[in-house]
C-alpha cells in the first residue's frame, strides 16, 4: 500500500504501475470535498516517488467521480474572492501535478465522471470507459462553469467545437459519443477496465503511443489558425447566447473564456480561468441555482424518510378520463405502473386514450421509443365504463371535474368498489380535502394528489395532507408520484394549498394594475423580461379564464384580501364566455397550427373589451408593475410558511419553480425576498399598502427584518 486515506487509497497493480481508487466513506458516490482533495495531493506526491511505471484512476464505487461537492459550495462561494483564489490555484496544483507526471496516466472510468471528476480525467495522459461511462461537464447549470481546468484542457483534448457544446450545454456525454469525439480513448467491457488500462500504459512505456504528445497539446496554445478560431468561436457564441438567453450568463461566458485562452498556454490560460469563475461564483444566479440543487437534495431526502411508511403500488387507477385522466394514465403506464382509466361515457374514454396515444406518438417521432414499446406502454391502460376492474389497484386518483358537490358523490360511490386498504386521491387544485373527506368512510386513506397540467410536462405534485390522512396514505401516495417521475411536494390542507395560494394574489395583482390602467400585453412584456416563460394574461390564457375565475373565489372565501373589490378584465371575459385557448379567445386569439398547437395572436378588440375594467389612468412604468406582482406573490409565499402549509422555504421555492415556472435564476420568492433583505422588501411592500392588505408584510417578517435574519438561515441549507 503505497497510501491511504478515507476517500482514496493508493496501491501497486501487478504490472508495476499505481492505482488510485476513489471510495469514499459514508458516502454513497465519491466526490471532490476538501478532504478528497487533500488526499489526492498527498497521494500525487506519494506516487511521484513510488519508482511506479504508470498510474491508473479507478473507482470502487458504480460511478466514478461525480463533480465536487456542492453542499460546500455556498460558505465557499461566499468567502472573500482571495480565499476562493486560494483554493482555485491550489486544486489546480494538484491536477496540474497528475499531468506532470513522469510517467503516463490513465483514468479508467465506469459510470459518471462528471465535473471535477472528469477534469480530473481530461488532466490524464488517456482515458478508458466502460459501455456504463457517462462524462460531462453540467456546471453552467449551477451558474458556473469547470474550475479545475476543463475549459482549458477540453478545447485542446477534442476541439473547440466540441468542448463549446459539451461545456456550454452542460449535457452528459454517454460512452459511444465520448470515443467518437476524442474524450475517450477505449471503451471495453468492465471486467476488462483495469487491464486495458495497464495495457495503454505499457503502450506509452513503448513508444506506441506518445503520452508526451498528448501533454503538449493540453498545455500549449491551441492548434487553430486565427480564421478558425473565429469561425468556430463566433458561431458558438451566437448560438449560445441565443439557447442561454440574458439571465444565464455562465455558458457564453465560459465559451468566450475560451476563445480568450485559445492563444495561451496552461498556465495563463488558467489564471484567466481562475479569475472568470471567481466573478460568475460570486453572483446572484449561481447562488440561487446553487440553493436549487441543495434545495432538490432536500426534497429527496423528505421523500425517503417517508419510504418506510408506504405501501406498494403495483396498479393504479383514474377516475374521470379526458385530458387530465388520460395524461394521468400516460404518465403511469409509461413508468410502468399498469393503470384502470375509467369515465362514465365513452367519448371521455376516448379523448383520454387519444391524450396517451399523442403523448407517445412523440416519444416515437424523436427515437425514445420504437412501436413494439408504444404498443406494451398501450397495454397497460385498461379503458373502462364501470367499476369491475377497481377491486384490484392499490391507488385511484379521483380526476372528475373540479365541483365539490360531483367529487364527493362520486367518491362515495368509489369507496364502496375498492378494498379496504386501497388509497383514494383526489386530483384538486382548490377544493378543501377535509370538505371531500367528508363523503368517505375511511379518510385515513383519502387525500389530496394534485397533478399539474399538462401532466406529461409538468414536474411538480403536491400532495395534500387532510387532517385524518393518515402516513400510510401520504407515504404511498408520495410513492406513486415518484414513480411517475415527478416531484412530490407534501402540503397541509387550505384554500388553494401551497401553489395556487401563492400564484393568485399575483393573479389579483395583475387585475389591480389593468384597472389602474396598465395594458396586459405591457404587464406581459414586463414579468417576461423578468424571467417568467409567460406573462399573467398569456398564462391566465392557457389555464383557463373559466377555471381561473373559480379558483379565485375559492381563495377569496378563505382569504379575505384575495377578494376583488371591482369588476375584473377575467368577469368580463368570463362573462363573454371568452376562456382563453380552449375557446380560441382571452386576452389574446389562438388559431391551432398545423401540428395541432395553439398559436398565440393579437386580438384586435381586446383592447375596447378589457377597457370596461379600467377606472383609472395611471402612467405605470415597468418597475412599479414589476414590484406590485412580485410583492403580492412573495408576501403569499411567505405566509404560507409561517402558516406551516409547508415547512420549509425550500418546499415553497421549488413548489413555485416546478409547478409554475417561477424563473429558477432567481431562485423562487423566498429567496427573491433574501436576495433583496427583508427589510427593503418590507419597506418596498409598505409603498403599496393603499392597494389593500394583500400588500400587509407580516409581523414575524417586520421581526425578521430588524433583527437582519433571512429565510435560508444557514449556507447551503434549505432553511428549515
Amino acid at each position: 500500500m503505497i497510501f491511504e486515506g478515507k476517500a482514496l487509497q493508493v496501491d501497486r497493480l501487478p504490472g508495476g504501475n499505481a492505482r488510485v481508487d476513489f471510495n469514499l466513506r459514508d458516502s454513497s458516490v465519491n466526490k471532490f470535498n476538501r478532504q478528497t482533495l487533500e488526499e489526492l495531493r498527498a497521494a500525487v506526491d506519494e506516487v511521484a516517488k513510488a519508482g511506479v511505471s504508470g498510474l491508473v484512476f479507478t473507482s470502487s464505487k458504480p460511478a466514478f467521480i461525480v463533480g465536487a461537492d456542492i453542499t460546500e459550495f455556498p460558505a465557499m462561494f461566499s468567502e472573500a474572492g482571495e480565499r476562493l483564489l486560494a483554493w482555485l490555484k491550489e486544486s489546480n496544483e494538484i491536477f496540474n501535478a497528475i499531468e506532470d507526471l513522469p510517467f503516463p496516466t490513465v483514468a479508467a472510468i465506469d459510470g459518471f465522471a462528471l465535473g471535477g471528476g472528469f477534469e480530473l480525467a481530461v488532466a490524464t495522459d488517456f482515458r478508458i470507459g466502460t459501455e456504463r461511462a457517462v462524462v460531462g461537464f453540467p456546471e453552467v447549470k449551477l451558474g458556473i462553469f469547470p474550475g479545475f481546468g476543463g475549459t482549458v484542457r477540453l478545447p485542446r483534448l477534442i476541439g473547440a467545437d466540441n468542448a463549446n457544446q459539451w461545456i456550454a450545454s452542460g449535457d452528459q456525454i454517454r460512452a459511444d459519443q465520448a470515443f467518437r469525439e476524442g474524450a475517450l480513448d477505449a471503451v471495453v467491457p468492465r471486467e476488462h477496465l483495469v487491464s486495458g488500462a495497464e495495457k495503454i500504459i505499457r503502450q506509452a512505456n513503448a513508444g506506441k503511443l506518445d503520452f508526451r504528445a498528448v501533454r503538449r497539446r493540453k498545455t500549449q496554445a491551441l492548434e487553430l489558425s486565427p480564421v478558425e478560431l473565429q469561425v468556430a468561436f463566433d458561431t458558438a457564441k451566437a448560438m449560445v447566447a441565443a439557447k442561454a438567453g440574458p439571465h444565464y450568463p455562465a455558458p457564453l461566458t465560459a465559451v468566450q473564456l475560451m476563445h480568450d485562452c485559445a492563444g495561451l498556454d496552461r498556465t495563463g490560460a488558467l489564471r484567466k480561468e481562475h479569475e472568470a469563475f471567481l466573478e460568475l461564483a460570486g453572483g446572484t444566479v449561481s447562488a440561487n441555482l446553487v440553493q436549487i440543487f441543495l434545495n432538490e437534495q432536500f426534497l429527496s431526502g423528505k421523500v425517503k424518510k417517508l419510504m418506510p411508511a408506504a405501501a406498494d403500488v403495483k396498479s393504479a387507477a383514474v377516475l374521470g378520463a379526458g385530458i387530465m385522466g388520460g395524461g394521468i394514465a400516460y404518465q403511469s403506464a409509461l413508468k410502468g405502473v399498469p393503470i384502470v382509466m375509467k369515465d362514465i361515457v365513452q367519448a371521455g374514454l376516448d379523448l383520454g386514450m387519444a391524450e396517451a396515444r399523442k403523448q407517445l406518438d412523440k416519444r416515437l417521432a424523436r427515437g425514445r421509443i420504437d412501436a413494439r414499446q408504444m404498443v406494451d406502454i398501450l397495454s397497460r391502460i385498461e379503458p373502462t365504463l364501470d367499476y369491475g376492474q377497481f377491486g384490484h389497484p392499490d391507488i385511484v386518483v379521483e380526476a372528475v371535474v373540479e365541483n365539490a358537490g360531483i367529487k364527493k358523490k362520486v367518491l362515495g360511490e368509489l369507496e364502496r368498489k375498492v378494498h379496504d386498504n386501497t388509497i383514494i386521491a383526489s386530483n384538486t387544485s382548490t377544493i378543501s380535502i377535509d370538505e371531500l373527506a367528508s363523503a368517505v368512510q375511511r379518510p385515513e386513506n383519502f387525500c389530496g394528489m394534485h397533478f399539474f397540467n399538462p401532466v406529461p410536462v409538468m414536474p411538480l405534485v403536491e400532495v395534500i395532507r387532510g387532517t385524518a390522512s393518515s402516513d400510510r396514505t401520504v407515504a404511498t401516495t408520495v410513492a406513486y408520484a415518484k414513480a411517475l417521475g415527478k416531484t412530490p411536494i407534501v402540503v397541509n390542507n387550505c384554500p388553494g394549498f401551497l401553489v395556487n395560494r401563492i400564484l393568485f394574489p399575483y393573479f389579483g395583482a395583475f387585475s389591480a394594475l389593468i384597472r389602474d390602467g396598465a395594458e396586459f400585453s405591457q404587464i406581459d412584456r414586463v414579468m417576461e423580461k423578468f424571467g417568467w416563460p409567460m406573462g399573467p394574461a398569456y398564462l391566465l390564457d392557457v389555464v383557463g379564464i373559466d377555471t381561473a375565475v373559480h379558483c379565485q373565489h375559492v381563495l377569496a372565501n378563505g382569504f379575505a384580501r384575495m377578494a376583488l373589490t371591482f369588476e375584473s378584465a377575467l368577469d368580463l371575459l368570463y362573462d363573454k364566455g371568452d376562456f382563453g385557448q380552449k375557446t380560441g379567445a382571452g386576452f389574446y386569439r389562438y388559431k391551432t397550427d398545423k401540428r395541432g398547437k395553439p398559436v398565440k395572436l393579437p386580438r384586435e378588440d381586446s383592447a375596447r373589451l378589457i377597457a370596461q375594467a379600467q377606472s383609472g389612468n395611471k402612467n405605470l412604468d415597468d418597475q412599479e408593475i414589476r414590484d406590485r406582482m412580485m410583492v403580492a406573490m412573495c408576501l403569499e409565499a411567505a405566509r404560507c410558511l409561517e402558516d406551516g402549509i409547508v415547512a420549509s422555504p425550500a418546499e415553497v421555492d421549488m413548489g413555485l419553480i416546478l409547478g409554475i415556472g417561477f424563473p429558477a435564476f432567481r431562485g423562487g420568492a423566498l429567496r427573491y425576498i433574501d436576495n433583496m433583505g427583508l427589510e427593503r422588501f418590507c419597506a418596498l411592500a409598505d409603498r403599496f399598502k393603499d392597494l389593500g392588505s394583500l400588500y400587509y408584510p407580516t409581523e414575524k417578517m417586520r421581526a425578521m427584518a430588524a433583527g437582519g435574519e433571512t429565510f435560508y438561515k444557514q449556507a447551503g441549507g434549505s432553511g428549515s
